[in-house]
């Protein structure tokens, strides 16, 4: 069994019940076979000295594990980097949703690896997005062909998810560039040596920005500028974690650091939005990678591991643990895919519901893994640990999943009055009216919130999450239920969806009705 989910499985989900139009089925699984062949050929052979060996900071210099440079060239040189980038400064010009597909295997194969490409083409479409012609000509092209990485600089050590509290500063210069100073933590790949430059989009505020969010700018810092000289950018340190280890997560001091504006002044958290959408699929499909890859290596064992008098893939209880991963795997895919190649509004609706539900599944599937490999499992020998070491932050970094959860209540759900919910329960039950009981506890729920007190509202926020995650998921899985051409393994995960996964809307659907605990204030003894 291969490390992730066959192409051509991926392939039929984007054409026949995702609705991406834009490739052929048979270009698709092309396209996500030579995607495959890098993943396990190159990336999957580093994924195991990435976790014990991780990333090493000495002096403000942060190298990686051997091989994981040579990787790197291989896949951009392969063109990997600018899939989705615009043809005129280097890139392929495809669907972004055919890039997040493609990225699927990247991640199972080597997570920690896969976040250096992520976040670089997140940097691409914010300048695609927001650069000036001139910044697009600079630096878009040395992004697209991997001889410069992009980071995303937001997180302060005093202003974690509330980006208001931001205090690194923006002082102009006579020659129209900017002097950054300040402290950001949780740079992934803030510093390494896989490439020439290194490209951070800096979140800051210039000496007359108006308090909170509304005065912060965004600014693309160089580590090295135009002379070849080091810009005023140091990695402080990395910091030692619970998985991803290969992936530094770099503490960057900014010390008159030359950077130049992007954007208007004052918008940079609207800017830097287009980077953070993309990221938050990007995690989503994380979540998805890591359950498939937990869910394969499950299933090897449970192929060769004998106990009873036969291998413990024939026990119902097993098969039950196994079928659920592939389900949460198969359902993820299908919602972070079918997400991504929405139009407004139904996106932005999708989008935070796809990075909570994926990520809370990864976490999910990866610890049944371990469950399945029973007491070898616990050990790290196996690898079945390292999954749900490495899935762990993605329900945390690019927006918690509760922070996802109120986003999607106030700009889902309450903004526009629960028109963008409410076409969706429509379209979910014309479509399936077998999940008309779930379609009518979502819309008794979203009633419920509507109506609620704030606060209690919040506190119901993330099952809220859940009931529109897992039914949307489960409507695309009845779409495959009932295709007579689906691949034969993905209308059996699908089935086991309907069955197994979406009475969880139900359970969740009981839980929003809040218990002053919940809403109250104060400690919590």
């Amino acid at each position: 069994m291969g490390l992730t989910v066959p192409p051509a499985e991926t392939a039929w989900l984007l054409s026949r019940v995702v609705g991406f139009s834009a490739l052929d089925q048979a270009d698709i699984a092309a396209i996500l076979e030579e995607s495959t062949s890098l993943a396990e050929g190159v990336l999957a052979p580093l994924d195991r000295a990435g976790d014990t060996i991780g990333a090493k900071w000495n002096a403000g210099r942060v190298t990686l594990p051997d091989g994981f440079d040579a990787a790197f060239r291989a896949y951009a040189e392969a063109g990997w980097i600018g899939i989705a980038a615009e043809e005129e400064f280097g890139g392929q010009g495809l669907p972004e949703v055919m890039a997040l597909a493609a990225f699927e295997p990247v991640s199972s194969a080597n997570m920690g690896f896969g976040l250096c490409p992520l976040l670089t083409q997140d940097a691409i479409k914010v300048l695609t997005v927001h650069g000036t012609p001139d910044q697009q000509a600079r630096l878009l092209r040395p992004m697209i062909e991997g001889r410069c990485t992009g980071t995303m600089c937001l997180t302060e050590p005093q202003s974690g998810s509330d980006l208001s509290g931001v205090r690194t500063r923006a002082v102009p210069n006579a020659d129209g560039s900017y002097a950054i100073s300040g402290q950001k933590i949780y740079i992934t790949y803030g510093e390494h040596e896989l490439t020439d430059n290194i490209l951070h989009l800096v979140l800051a505020r210039l000496p007359d920005a108006p308090e909170g969010s509304a005065g912060i700018s965004l600014f693309a810092v160089p580590k090295f500028l135009p002379d070849g000289s080091r810009n005023g950018v140091a990695c402080l340190s990395i910091e030692h974690k619970l998985g991803i280890h290969a992936s530094p997560t770099c503490v960057m001091g900014f010390e008159g650091a030359l950077g130049e504006l992007v954007g208007p002044q004052h918008k940079g958290l609207a800017c830097m939005f287009a980077m953070m959408n993309a990221a938050r699929l990007g995690v989503a499909m994380q979540g998805v990678a890591v359950a498939e890859r937990a869910f394969r290596r499950a299933t090897d064992f449970a192929n060769g591991r004998a106990q009873g008098g036969a291998a413990i893939i024939e026990h119902p209880d097993v098969r039950r643990m196994l079928l659920t991963m592939r389900a949460l795997a198969l359902g993820g895919r299908a919602l972070t895919l079918y997400a991504a190649n929405c139009a407004e509004p139904r996106a932005s609706l999708l989008i935070p519901v796809a990075k909570s539900w994926c990520t809370d599944a990864g976490v999910e599937a990866a610890s049944i893994g371990v469950q399945v490999h029973g007491g070898m499992g616990f050990v790290e020998e196996t690898g079945a640990a390292q999954h749900l070491r490495d899935a762990r932050i993605t329900p945390i970094y690019e927006g918690t999943n509760g922070i996802q959860a109120i986003t999607l209540l106030r700009r889902g759900l309450l903004r526009d009055q629960g028109a963008a919910v409410t076409a969706l329960l429509d379209e979910i039950l014309d479509d399936a009216p077998l999940l008309a009981s779930g379609v009518a506890t979502a819309r008794t729920a979203a009633d419920h919130l509507r109506q609620a007190e704030a606060r209690t509202a919040e506190a119901g926020a993330s099952a809220f999450l859940q009931i529109i995650g897992t039914l949307t998921a489960g409507w695309l899985c009845a779409k495959m239920v009932a295709a007579e051409d689906a691949p034969p393994a993905a209308r059996t995960a699908a089935a086991v969806f309907l069955d197994q996964i979406m009475p969880r809307v139900a359970f969740h659907a009981a839980t929003l009705n809040a218990t002053p605990a919940l809403v109250g204030r104060g400690p919590i003894e």
